[in-house]
């Protein structure tokens, strides 16, 4: 579990002792079942904790895109980011959070006495109107007690001056509606005491800045480096010498890329509840359905695109790429088959379809008889769907369902 912090573990453990669940009989449960009911519960803990921390992290991939929809107005508004970190640390290079006057408006640089510094030094930054780089000690020097203590070493960009980079925050935007995937440069000069000037960049494949305006080429090879490995976690940072005593310039790079898409098929309590799980994660959410009376926004109020129609027909009109995640729970044997058969040749980096092992087998045998599929492709099919963790709720199916989901797509990375 990639993102799981010391924070959060110790979290848990100071409410729950991991050892004394997975060890005690349950009231009305035997003593025989009592240790596999405590590891079941354990496994729904850091099941939990994944899907919080995955959320977190994700939230800060698109942090740009919040900037000019924050109420507060972009004048009123401090970006903090993690540029550099060394040892444990509650987050990585490229986690961010937004901060008002009123404190901490979104995402996370680690929660915390940490984030709770980061927010003094921003409030400040507000009213000084100066970008500051700062490095942060984590160990018994920044705790009272209260907190882990990762013993690592984490540096955070936090710039009070965002309203000079609005028109650059909102060709991202619009490059993120194109699904177009770039590069954010963000160039600081350093001095001695930790004040910045920052300069920022946005690079595509088919937008590159002006090498002229002060990059190094290397720069500009990093960032093609980070576009060809479209991993959303590549983030990099380069020092060059300074042309100003005393003084560090630093040029940072963290990828910007489109949402992973979730294709929902089937608008029943499963879909609903895994539609909410996948606005978390961060996915591009599509619910189909054939039947209006569920297909809409009131029903399904955190889906990004509510398709209504016959399911097999709308999922092949769909672009279907490597990065679409495709997940069937629809109301019946039928419709599963029909939207399977409309994706289990395209390209999808994950097809899941509900169901019991005996009704799965059933269609497993009936697509290769009917040459649907060959056995090749009736592998790719996780089926029945999500993680075993002998889920029983529609909550706790759709838990199940969005752990798997993260499972894969991290693992592509």
């Amino acid at each position: 579990m990639r993102f799981i912090t010391c924070k959060y573990i110790t979290n848990v453990q100071n409410h729950v002792n991991l050892n004394i669940i997975a060890e005690m009989p349950y009231l009305g449960v035997s003593k025989v079942y009592g240790p596999l009911c405590g590891k079941l519960i354990m496994h729904v803990i850091f099941i939990w904790i994944y899907l919080f921390e995955a959320s977190n992290f994700r939230q800060m991939k698109n942090i740009y895109l919040q900037i000019l929809n924050d109420k507060q107005g972009i004048s009123e508004l401090v970006l903090a980011t993690v540029t550099g970190t060394s040892g444990s640390t509650p987050q990585k290079p490229g986690s961010s959070a937004l901060f008002s006057k009123s404190g901490l408006e979104y995402g996370t640089v680690g929660g915390g006495i940490l984030e709770g510094k980061v927010e003094q030094f921003a409030i400040e930054a507000l009213l000084s109107k100066k970008p500051v780089h700062k490095l942060f000690s984590l160990d018994k020097s920044t705790s009272d007690g209260e907190d882990a203590l990762c013993g690592g070493r984490i540096t955070i960009l936090i710039d009070p001056l965002l309203e000079r980079h609005s028109s650059l925050f909102g060709i991202i935007r619009e490059s993120s509606l194109l699904q177009i995937p770039g590069v954010l440069i963000t160039g600081m000069n350093v001095l001695s005491g930790g004040e910045a000037d920052i300069k920022r960049y946005w690079v595509t494949r088919k937008s590159i800045p002006d090498i002229s305006s002060g990059f190094s080429a290397a720069i500009i090879e990093m960032a093609g480096e980070i576009l060809s490995s479209s991993d959303p976690y590549d983030c990099r940072e380069m020092r060059l010498p300074s042309e100003k005593e005393g003084a560090a310039e630093i040029y940072f790079l963290e990828p910007v890329l489109p949402h992973s898409r979730l294709i929902i098929a089937g608008a029943g309590h499963i879909g609903k509840a895994l539609a909410k799980l996948g606005q978390m994660l961060d996915f591009d959410v599509t619910v189909i359905d054939d039947r209006p009376e569920y297909a809409n926004s009131g029903n399904i109020p955190d889906a990004d695109h509510i398709l209504t129609g016959e399911i097999e027909s709308m999922i092949s009109n769909l672009n279907i790429d490597k990065d679409t995640f495709i997940v069937i729970v629809t109301r019946g044997h039928r419709d599963d088959a029909g939207a399977l058969r409309s994706c289990i040749s395209s390209d999808a980096a994950y097809i899941g379809m509900i169901g019991s092992k005996n009704k799965n087998a059933l269609m497993h045998r009936n697509f290769l008889e009917n040459g649907w599929a060959t056995e090749e492709l009736w592998r790719r099919i996780y089926a029945p769907v999500g993680l075993d963790i002998g889920s029983k709720s529609v909550e706790e199916i759709a838990v199940s369902i969005a752990a798997q989901l993260i499972k894969i797509r991290n693992a592509r990375k």
